[in-house]
Order: structure tokens, then C-alpha cells, then sequence
């Protein structure tokens, strides 16, 4: 019997906790997590969308999502200083400085060593990619890669999942989604994949050895 198929989210699974990013954010440009995410909302429901999926799905270019959020933002906010925000070429100033997660690097490289395939399943943005393969860079080689902004369906679709396994060439049993949003897990499982919902290494890590035999990183 082969080895499943371990598909690793990028935000907040590679990399570090998205409130990390978004604290980080704040230091950078001065705009609350609470504002941002308020702005990235009302920017998606304008469009009847969940929040992000205008450029995960590549509906709206960076730049054209970005402009629409600095609108919002100074609508919804009189007075904030906007000057320091780059936002229509956001992934730049967002990911600027932003390292991988070592232990969940660490562990794709160790699975991918102990003979299971190695992906990534990401809801991502086409004008973001050279931001974040470099901060994945240090795990080394994929055998396959689905991004939301390439294959037009986003996580927790159910079409996805049912791309990525036929990407994969694998069964959908035969594949495990290792994410930190128990949403896209559910929607896994319901297509009949298994999942690791990560909240910390240290339990995904256990929860993933338990799933699928890998031996113990810990």
C-alpha cells in the first residue's frame, strides 16, 4: 500500500499564524487587523463573495482589489493615515519579511523523505506567487501544487479537493489536507479525504503520525 498524499495549506500552516501577519501588517502600515479584515469583507460581499475570494480566484487583479480597499478603508475610516500601506501591490509589503513555519517545513521535508508525496493546497493570488514560494523555498521540492488562482476553485469548495486529488492521481482516501481552518477540513473529509486540523506544531505533528503513520518528528 502507498503512502498517502499530504497536502500542506500555505497561510498559517507553512507560514506563521495568519494573526501574526496581520499584527505584523499593522506595525508595517499602521491599519488595525480589525480594520483590514472589516475592509477585505465588505470589498468580497460587494461581489457576493466570501472574504479574499476576489483575487484567490483572480476576479480581481491586485492592484484593481487593492484600490478598492484603500476606498473602503478611508470610508469606513475618516482620518486614518493610509500613506505607509502599499495596497495595491499588497502581497509585496505583506509578506516583506515573513519566514517560513521551520517545524512545518521541516515536516514536509521529513515526510517527503519517508517516502509520501508532498503538496501544497492553497488559496492564494496570482500577483503573491514569488512572495510565497520564496518563504517556502527552504522545503524543498513538490509533487504537485494546487493554487485557487490557477485552478479557478478555492478552498472549501468541493471541487477543489476533487482537483487536487486528480492532480495528484490519487484516490480521495489516499489524501490528507493538513490546514488551519476547520472549515476547509470539513470539506475535505466530506469529499473523503482526511485532514489535520492544525492549530499548533506540536499537535499537528502528533495528530499527522497518528492519521498516517509517519514516524514521530517529535
Amino acid at each position: 500500500m502507498s503512502p498517502p498524499m499530504l497536502w500542506f495549506d500555505f497561510g498559517g500552516v507553512l507560514s506563521p499564524p495568519l494573526d501574526d501577519l496581520y499584527d505584523a501588517y499593522q506595525a508595517k502600515t499602521g491599519i488595525a487587523p480589525e480594520q483590514l479584515k472589516g475592509a477585505i469583507k465588505e470589498v468580497a460581499a460587494a461581489m457576493d463573495l466570501p472574504p479574499l475570494a476576489p483575487v484567490e480566484l483572480a476576479l480581481l487583479s491586485e492592484a484593481e482589489w487593492g484600490g478598492r480597499l484603500r476606498r473602503v478603508l478611508s470610508d469606513r475610516h475618516p482620518g486614518l493615515d493610509l500613506s505607509r500601506a502599499r495596497l495595491e501591490s499588497f502581497g509585496e509589503q505583506w509578506f516583506d519579511g515573513v519566514e517560513a513555519n521551520p517545524v512545518m517545513v521541516c515536516a514536509l521535508r521529513y515526510a517527503r523523505d519517508n517516502g509520501f508525496r508532498v503538496g501544497v493546497l492553497s488559496n492564494n493570488v496570482v500577483e503573491w506567487e514569488e512572495h510565497w514560494r520564496r518563504i517556502i523555498a527552504p522545503a524543498g521540492d513538490l509533487d504537485c501544487l494546487v493554487d485557487s488562482c490557477k485552478a479557478g476553485h478555492r478552498k472549501p469548495e468541493a471541487a477543489v479537493f476533487d482537483l487536487a486529488a486528480r492532480t495528484a492521481g490519487a484516490d480521495p482516501g489516499d489524501c490528507v489536507l493538513i490546514d488551519d481552518l476547520a472549515e476547509n477540513c470539513d470539506a475535505a473529509r466530506a469529499r473523503g479525504w482526511r485532514a489535520v486540523h492544525f492549530r499548533q506544531n506540536r499537535q499537528a505533528l502528533a495528530d499527522l503520525q497518528q492519521l498516517t503513520g509517519l514516524p514521530s518528528l517529535l
